[in-house]
């Protein structure tokens, strides 16, 4: 329902993380700003630019699954199914506002800073959606909470948001990962001592930047819209802007949606040391086992393969 930044992407991947050992999952992504169309699958030559970022990320991430980009959900789908046929589940990312495509589980996600209840229509707000579409939803995450978050507060929050007695609430904040080089995969930590030029290409990066002042000595930081193409002027600006930080313990940090960007660079950025930061949901309230088992016992009502569809959505 929003325009971008609740988190959606680290929710697919806990969903795909959560299911992939017991079924066959699939994700379809639109591919936003891949300069392919049509419908496509994800394979070992596949790049960022043939099928987005995002799907990039989770290709990577998961190669086990079938990661599919596709316009036409309606026409997608089944190709999926056919190619895949073994396809338990789909997740479809950022699906919720197109009606033709029922599905079996619907998630909404909403930030806590910014929930859906205190937000307008675009342009006046970020939503794309009337706030009473949530009523769609069988399951609502509250993302990006304040790890510390209070039982009272969560509660506010859940009087605000008033779900219906059958729709499923839940509260998640965002864990962030050891860094990793690019190129190397080599983990390096950071600490009170690390100074950090960010490249930053997301529609929301106030909680990583929050993270990273409350972690590093200093941060720099080159944002870029979101799903930023780089381009060979852009290494140069990267480059001189680290080259000028007087420092023997700094590093270039990006976000895994920018690296899969930044990794065609390659041979120009083998000499600098650029990690990648991972980021994932973490469910609160000691209710990750109840999300899994949500999801799990409704793929379970098919004896065989479902073939029927759990919706992802960001609010």
């Amino acid at each position: 329902m929003a325009l971008g930044g609740t988190g959606k992407t680290p929710m697919v991947e806990l969903l795909v993380t959560l299911l992939k050992d017991e079924f066959d999952v699939a994700t379809l992504s639109r591919g936003y700003k891949r300069k392919t169309k049509g419908f496509a699958i994800a394979n070992d030559r596949t790049t960022a630019i043939e099928i987005g970022d995002e799907p990039m990320q989770f290709h990577l991430k998961f190669p086990q699954i079938t990661v599919a980009v596709g316009e036409e959900r309606l026409v997608a789908i089944p190709q999926i199914l056919q190619l895949r046929p073994k396809t338990d589940v789909i997740i479809l990312d950022d699906a919720f506002q197109h009606r033709s495509v029922k599905a079996g589980i619907n998630v909404l996600l909403t930030e806590q800073e910014n929930l859906f209840t205190r937000d307008n229509m675009f342009p006046v707000g970020d939503l794309r959606d009337i706030p009473q579409s949530a009523s769609r939803a069988q399951v609502i995450v509250i993302t990006k909470c304040d790890p510390q978050i209070s039982a009272s507060e969560a509660e506010k929050i859940r009087k605000q948001i008033s779900p219906q007695k059958e729709q499923k609430l839940f509260f998640a904040c965002l864990k962030y990962k050891t860094p990793y080089h690019l190129f190397t995969y080599r983990e390096l930590p950071l600490t009170s001592q690390t100074d950090v030029l960010l490249i930053c290409g997301i529609a929301n990066p106030k909680p990583l930047l929050r993270y990273l002042k409350e972690t590093v000595r200093t941060v720099r930081t080159l944002k870029y819209s979101d799903h930023y193409i780089f381009k060979t002027d852009d290494l140069r600006t990267i480059c001189e802007n680290f080259d000028s930080i007087e420092s023997s313990n700094k590093i270039i940090l990006t976000t895994e949606k920018d690296a899969v960007r930044l990794v065609k660079y390659a041979i120009e950025l083998s000499h600098y040391p650029l990690h990648v930061l991972s980021v994932s949901h973490a469910i609160l309230f000691n209710q990750e086992p109840e999300f899994r088992e949500y999801f799990v016992s409704f793929i379970r009502r098919f004896p065989t393969t479902g073939h029927d569809l759990a919706s992802m959505q960001e609010n």
